[in-house]
């Protein structure tokens, strides 16, 4: 970014501050849940509940954003947020475990299409993926951070988890002053009257015939980032939701330490997330979106064959590396398909998340399946199968920038290619009603 935008300042500090509490929560939530009873299907049906709900209900929510304005929606999802964390410091059974999962998963639904489209439409177009790229990041730092504090936490309270679920209620409850404060709300009246002069100026006959082949293929272009959102998230999330299980009953180490993992991997994304924004911006989203199944099939292989503490580490640090050097890639290519009509971004987004969310309800479940059925190794194999199909995938449906210092995204090719068919419309016309008339050097050049 070259200039501070205090709109994107605060939202980045509301992906800290709100992943730094949830970092907490997901690091002790297994962990409790083992503490209470449950099996390791059960838990995974529990970290899988709240992306169930996310699916069902991110098209509605956002659309509701649309309706009542991305920063209100922000807003309202915060405050549902920080309910959570509070509830979580009196839940005592299981059932209460999974209704506050019930209710993350409404605020998620809620969130994050709002948020998504506030980004992308305070995020500077040519540089969208480093605008993700520092959200992201600070959400990465922030979430390793949360869960090696939570294992600091609850080796010094005894594992006391209402103790570490009221810190996290705390944090999270001041992310809303940044965003009421700092993030403006979309002007959805100037978006409204530019998608009225759009229809007024769309094209008859043929020309419109072009235009709804580009809609079909925008409705494919949408249902091949949710076909590879999914095989992305559920590669992932079938041992990232369980690392804490497995770094202390399977690698041998304490709760600490495997807290302290998070900080190595902090920094790691510290770095690989703006790096890989970069790339995406000014080489391509398809080599970054690949660099995720990759760092999932190599952190596959050190689980299997090097199952100590020290290979537990290092495929950690390879998760979490591609992950951060996957999401702003992701992000921009949400922003430049979304960008097509931006009265109903955040709907946009909402749709296209659903199968990142699919992929972190199966992930889980088929994980815990695996693992008690065949063990750790059906369990790796399975991911590593998953990651190859992914690169497969990836390679058949995304597209790429063109190179150059003229190189636009999608988005602004297709603004372009717009305005100079409405220019060329508009002589045209002139010609109709002056036929002596000559066109000039601009306009010929325009054609």
């Amino acid at each position: 970014m070259k200039k501070a935008n205090p709109a994107l300042l605060a939202l980045v500090a509301e992906g800290f501050l709100m992943r730094l509490g949830y970092g907490i929560i997901a690091f002790a939530l297994p962990l409790y849940a083992r503490h209470l009873g449950l099996n390791l299907a059960e838990t995974g049906a529990l970290l899988a509940l709240t992306g169930v709900v996310k699916v069902a209900l991110k098209p509605l929510t956002g659309w509701v954003a649309d309706r009542i304005g991305p920063e209100r929606g922000l807003v309202t999802a915060l405050g549902l947020r920080s309910l959570v964390s509070l509830l979580f410091v009196f839940a005592s059974a299981p059932w209460q475990l999974y209704s506050i999962r019930t209710i993350h998963g409404l605020s998620t639904s809620v969130r994050d299409p709002a948020l998504n489209a506030l980004i992308a439409e305070n995020g500077d177009e040519k540089e969208m993926a480093s605008a993700f790229a520092w959200y992201f990041t600070a959400k990465s730092l922030a979430n390793s951070l949360g869960k090696a504090v939570a294992g600091v936490l609850l080796t010094l309270t005894g594992s006391n988890f209402s103790a570490v679920f009221l810190v996290t209620w705390v944090i999270s409850s001041l992310t809303l002053p940044a965003v009421i404060l700092f993030v403006p709300e979309v002007d959805r009246k100037r978006l409204a009257e530019q998608l009225k002069e759009m229809r007024d100026r769309a094209p008859a006959g043929g020309e419109r015939r072009d235009n709804e082949t580009a809609g079909r293929s925008l409705y494919a272009r949408v249902a091949s980032v949710v076909g590879l959102g999914f095989l992305i998230s559920v590669t992932g999330s079938m041992i990232d939701r369980f690392y804490p299980i497995l770094a202390t009953e399977y690698a041998g180490m304490t709760d600490a330490q495997a807290g302290m993992v998070y900080v190595a991997s902090a920094l790691v994304a510290l770095v690989a997330g703006p790096l890989f924004g970069w790339m995406s911006d000014q080489v391509g989203r398809k080599p970054t979106v690949a660099v995720r199944s990759m760092a999932n099939a190599m952190s596959s292989l050190l689980y299997l064959f090097v199952p100590s503490g020290a290979g537990f580490t290092v495929g950690k640090l390879l998760d979490d590396g591609g992950r951060a050097g996957f999401r702003p890639a992701w992000g921009a290519v949400k922003a430049d398909v979304s960008g097509v009509d931006r009265s109903q971004r955040a709907r946009m987004m909402g749709i296209m998340d659903v199968g990142d969310d699919a992929g972190d309800v199966v992930g889980p479940i088929g994980g815990g399946f695996l693992w008690e059925t065949w063990g750790i190794v059906g369990l790796v194999s399975t991911r590593i199968a998953l990651a190859g199909l992914t690169e497969v995938y990836a390679a058949a449906v995304m597209w790429r920038r063109p190179k150059g210092r003229r190189a636009t995204t999608r988005r602004g090719r297709d603004r372009m290619r717009a305005l100079r068919h409405a220019r060329w419309l508009r002589w045209r016309r002139r010609l109709a009603r002056e036929p002596a008339a000559e066109a000039s050097p601009h306009d010929r050049a325009l054609l």
